[in-house]
């Protein structure tokens, strides 16, 4: 007897079912640098719409870890889908190389050997650092499969793009933005310069608590006595609160606020003034009864009221400020003009002096009495002993809360006012705009000009925009762009005008922003530049250099405005949500700045990377997972599909049972994707493909399955939606092909005659679904896709049976990636809703049935499927529609024969054994075991089968199937 299993057309394909990607991505990486993808398919897309994802630069500082992993695998998928959805979606990459941790990191190589070398020197060994990682960050980021310039980068410390940066400031000078003056900073004593807001991060911080009392000065015990006759001729002073105790040796006044009401308590004798609804808290707080009012005033009454300091031979003023609360302490603000914001713009009401007696290190000046050399955190147990002392001390404990700290170093920072070169948000309207300041401009972009994915994006940056201080621009550091001011040399005055930035640039660009140090003087100075106070013309330069968020919101300048295959604005900025104050606030204010409009149409949010407990990663909590480990684990492509898995806009989730179950679900799809090619090894699209209207109706079926699936994936591109595509992909592949069709398309494509009408009709649909899923999911499984792509079957090629082919051939492009999605018109075509409709019922009744076998073959009743008959009862219309489908049920069961009958009555329904169906489909479904004799080849039970020896055991079907030449 032949041996029939020989015959049968068993699917064969070259795409291995293990997909080894750690060993296989590497490969495509290099044949893609071969062919040059990246310009191939910028010349495929040249002429199409533009669509311009502008890329927030990292710092060039160490290897990339989860977080800039996630970052740039979300901005790949953007490009990578923008590109196959027709468009010119460019992707220029670029990297921060300025800054604070390039500095930082160089100081520590460099060592005691810092000491002696010139600034410019310093500048270009911290130049060389950034282009080693630059270096080494892309090669890391190409290895996750993504596509752009990595040839030709945009760096912030390329000589043109800092003169664009000077330029940018420039224009800001021209409009008067740009002032210098003595303001309170967020200041970090441990790198010795002053930050931005961006630069500050909120952490848990163990802070003194303390109230202190400050006594009526000798010359306002009158003036109280005359506003409060109460108070005349007794011993009177007021308590404050404060958690901040090195701040009081820079006290000078004491705000009230002017609508509170305060009293004065009788407490131990004395007449001490608070707030009258927080006594109770200060009762419970300090062990002292405030439960007697002597007077109650408003604190209007105590505007300039002299108190006398509690530790030198100084006043401290009464004010008056709205900032004051009934929140916490005793409702007097102790105020130091030179350490807190509300302080500071009250110091200047008032025309106090803004004292800040602090070094850049955090220590006193030497002319601080008591406390002279001492940093100003070890200074607190020491200004809480003096008080005590002086018997002004009268509680102290300590609280947990929120503090500010540096971002790189994470210490805490201080508030310190010192001189520094500011952007003015307010008080000045832009020269493009309508008359409106630059945060009244930005707030109204926010609101008008911008989409913002996700919407609380919004919310959450124009609250940071509404609230923030001027924009201090000047940093105490070395390696940057200098700020192109100087000073007069006879009288002191700080000088910047468009000229002396313009000449600035040109110098910049010529020879780069490190000139500034080593050139002569003379070079930065325009023609006929003197000194607006004093008239002179000697001058020195300014020494600071510009805020490296000046630098990185300059890109849009810098970049997009030169490149010519780039646009101004941007369609997207992508970033992680802590840019809010940063790159995307400072781009926007620079943008606002130099042309009057925002320099990106949409900003995209992504949250943080937390461990599966929902606590941060970090390397201290040795629970960091970094993408290299994952990458020569599972390859990239199981990064890329847990970043499209993940939603993005909240906090990210990863761990290994995480990464675990992404790749069981990467498995699936691979193999699905894998029995599609391997049933296509001899179909021919451009002999073979079946017109749609003329396939079988299970195959129009799944197409029209296929077609809503495919339109809800585009549409969730569209929108940035990947865990909708995944999902999408992910159940159509395991549910719709893997459960339904694969299983009942089987028995065509390996017992049909191999060039049978039915069997291509099956093919083709196939080779439809592979096509478009293949181009569907490249954004996301990049090299996955690639590798499907190549082994896909071509117009004037007999299918692909072994290797890949290895160049572009007839009617296919030479790399997924250069091809586009389906159309919308493609899918309409194959679309069909009334068959879907249809179809669905008849899966209703599928689903009935296989309930029904499956404990029969649990029970070993029955084995395969194909030994069982099933009947089914239903109505006269419902036996309408299955007696029209009646032809399909056999396949659509995997069943050897399925009988139709009229459903029973009532009575008769209730002594059957059939099982109802719901009251939807009312139909009742019985399985028996099938009659006839097993085909030898296709195993379904028929009437009879050929008893001839050259068909023995074969039934009719088969023996036609086999007057074909069978596919080998």
């Amino acid at each position: 007897m032949p041996e029939w299993k020989d015959t049968v057309n068993l699917p064969r394909t070259g795409f291995p079912m293990k997909a080894s990607l750690p060993a296989t991505e590497p490969d495509a990486l290099a044949r893609w640098a071969a062919m040059d993808l990246y310009g191939k398919i910028r010349a495929r897309r040249s002429g199409a719409p533009k669509f311009v994802l502008h890329d927030g630069p990292p710092y060039a500082n160490g290897n990339i870890h989860i977080g800039t992993a996630l970052n740039k695998i979300l901005k790949d998928l953007v490009v990578k889908s923008r590109s196959m959805a027709g468009y010119d979606a460019p992707y220029v990459v670029g990297y921060d190389c300025h800054g604070l941790p390039i500095e930082l990191q160089v100081d520590r190589e460099l060592g005691p050997k810092k000491r002696q070398m010139p600034v410019a020197d310093f500048c270009r060994a911290c130049r060389a650092y950034a282009e080693r990682f630059v270096g080494t960050m892309s090669e890391q980021f190409q290895r996750l499969g993504i596509l752009g310039t990595w040839d030709d980068p945009y760096l912030t410390m390329d000589f043109k793009y800092q003169a664009a940066i000077a330029r940018a400031f420039g224009r800001f000078v021209d409009q008067e933005l740009v002032y210098k003056g003595k303001k309170p900073v967020h200041w970090c004593i441990h790198c010795r310069t002053a930050l931005a807001e961006a630069e500050v991060e909120y952490e848990n911080h163990t802070s003194p608590s303390i109230y202190v009392e400050f006594p009526l000065a000798a010359d306002g015990a009158a003036d109280l006595g005359a506003r409060v006759p109460e108070l005349a001729g007794r011993d009177v002073s007021v308590l404050i609160w404060t958690t901040t105790p090195w701040t009081i040796p820079s006290n000078l006044a004491i705000a009230f606020h002017p609508e509170l009401d305060y009293a004065a308590f009788n407490v131990d004798g004395r007449a001490v003034i608070v707030a009258e609804a927080l006594a109770p808290a200060v009762t419970q707080e300090v062990g002292r009864a405030f439960d007697r009012p002597i007077v109650r005033i408003k604190g209007e009454q105590l505007e300039g009221v002299r108190f006398r300091h509690p530790l030198y031979e100084r006043d401290s003023v009464g004010v008056l400020g709205d900032y004051v609360t009934l929140e916490a302490g005793t409702g007097a603000v102790h105020t130091a003009p030179g350490h807190g914001a509300d302080d500071f713009n009250t110091g200047m009401k008032y025309g106090l002096e803004i004292y800040a007696p602090v070094g850049p290190g955090g220590h006193f000046l030497d002319s601080v009495g008591l406390f002279g050399g001492m940093r100003v955190f070890d200074a607190n147990p020491k200004v809480e002993s003096a008080l005590k002392e002086r018997g002004r001390l009268w509680h102290r404990q300590t609280f947990v809360h929120q503090y500010p700290h540096c971002w790189r170093c994470h210490n805490p920072v201080i508030f310190l006012a010192t001189s520094q070169w500011f952007i003015r948000l307010d008080g000045v309207r832009l020269e493009p705009d309508q008359g409106r300041t630059l945060r009244e401009a930005a707030l109204d972009a926010v609101d008008h000009h911008v989409t913002w994915i996700p919407a609380w994006g919004h919310d959450r940056i124009y609250n940071m925009i509404a609230n923030r201080p001027d924009w201090c621009v000047s940093r105490q550091r070395a390696w940057g762009v200098p700020i192109p001011a100087v000073d007069c040399t006879s009288c002191g005055e700080a000088i910047v005008t468009t000229a002396l930035v313009e000449q600035t640039a040109k110098v910049f660009e010529q020879f780069g922003a490190d000139a500034w140090y080593e050139r002569p003087t003379e070079e930065f100075i325009p023609p006929g530049l003197t000194c607006p106070s004093c008239g002179g013309s000697s001058f020195d330069r300014e020494m600071n250099i510009l805020d490296v968020w000046f630098d990185s919101g300059s890109s849009h300048e810098a970049v997009l405005s030169v490149r010519p295959d780039l646009t101004w604005p941007a369609d997207i900025y992508l970033e992680g949500s802590d840019q809010h104050r940063g790159w995307f606030q400072s781009s926007l204010l620079v943008g606002l700045g130099t042309r009057g409009r925002a320099p990106f149409r949409e900003v995209l949010t992504h949250g943080f990377i937390v461990a599966e407990d929902g606590r941060k990663m970090s390397k201290s909590l040795g629970n960091s997972i970094e993408p290299a480990d994952i990458i020569k684990q599972s390859g990239a492509d199981i990064l890329r599909l847990w970043v499209s898995m993940s939603d993005y806009t909240q906090e990210i989730h990863l761990s290994k049972e995480i990464l675990a179950r992404v790749v069981e679900a990467y498995r699936k799809i691979r193999n699905t994707l894998r029995y599609l090619l391997g049933n296509l090894y001899d179909f021919n699209p451009s002999v073979d493909l079946v017109d749609v209207g003329r396939l079988e109706e299970v195959d129009r079926y799944i197409l029209a399955r296929y077609a809503d699936m495919a339109q809800r994936v585009l549409g969730a591109y569209d929108e940035y939606e990947y865990g909708t595509i995944f999902q999408a992909l992910n159940a159509f592949t395991t549910l719709d092909l893997s459960a339904f069709y694969a299983d009942v398309s089987k028995d065509r494509l390996y017992t049909f005659a191999a060039r049978s009408a039915e069997r291509r009709s099956a093919q083709t649909a196939m080779y439809l679904m592979a096509d478009g899923l293949t181009r569907l999911a490249a954004p996301i499984l990049s090299f996955t896709a690639d590798e499907l792509w190549r082994f896909l079957p071509d117009k004037g090629t007999r299918g692909s049976t072994g290797s890949p082919r290895p160049e572009l051939v007839e009617g296919r492009e030479e790399s997924v990636h250069m091809a586009v999605f389906p159309t919308r018109a493609e899918l309409e075509a194959v679309a069909d809703h009334e068959l879907v409709e249809r179809w669905d019922r008849l899966m209703k009744v599928r689903e009935q049935v296989l309930a029904e076998i499956e404990p029969l073959r649990k029970d070993k009743r029955i084995g395969s499927s194909l030994q069982a008959k099933v009947v089914l009862s239903a109505p006269g219309t419902e036996l309408a529609f299955l007696q029209r489908h009646a032809d399909q049920l056999p396949m659509l069961f995997i069943v050897s024969e399925v009988e139709l009958r009229p459903a029973p009555s009532p009575v008769e329904g209730r002594a059957s054994s059939h099982v109802e169906a719901t009251a939807e489909a009312r139909v009742g479904v019985a399985i028996e075991r099938a009659g006839g004799v097993k085909c030898e080849r296709c195993w379904r039970y028929v009437g009879k089968v050929s008893s001839e020896r050259e068909s023995a055991g074969l039934c009719e079907r088969c023996q036609d199937a086999l007057s074909e030449a069978v596919n080998r």
